[in-house]
């Protein structure tokens, strides 16, 4: 059985079938319009003229620090590197799977600005176990 997802109506029932079976995990089609439309968004106004704060901006500090349009992807990957610590031990796959299935949730409102196929990545992620 696949849960589908629903950004905004998600049940409780469907999350504890996803952290107690394990099953297969996919946000709702009906999501993908959202989340292409503030990708594009994104997409657009990096390459503007426009300064956007830790897209084509430094972080803090260096907020007013301008990025040239070929580092900005340089940044994103030293922002996401920069994030990978952890502290104890790892949590168990079940909280794990729960917790992607609630991020595909916050993605799939439409907020965000990632890409479909990072929508994709993290449905194929749950699908692995």
């Amino acid at each position: 059985m696949t849960v589908v997802l629903v950004p905004g109506e998600a049940r409780l029932a469907q999350l504890e079938t996803i952290w107690r079976e394990g099953e297969a995990v996919e946000l709702d089609d009906g999501a993908r319009p959202a989340i292409e439309a503030a990708a594009a968004l994104v997409r657009e106004a990096a390459n503007g003229d426009e300064a956007i704060y830790g897209v084509n901006t430094g972080f803090g500090k260096l907020a007013s620090v301008r990025i040239k349009p070929e580092d900005t992807e340089q940044l994103q990957r030293n922002l996401v590197l920069s994030h990978c610590c952890g502290v104890g031990e790892p949590l168990d796959s079940d909280t794990t799977r729960l917790m992607l299935a609630l991020k595909l949730l916050s993605i799939g409102r439409g907020a965000s600005g990632i890409r479909w196929e990072t929508v994709q990545l993290l449905e194929g992620l749950l699908a692995k176990g």
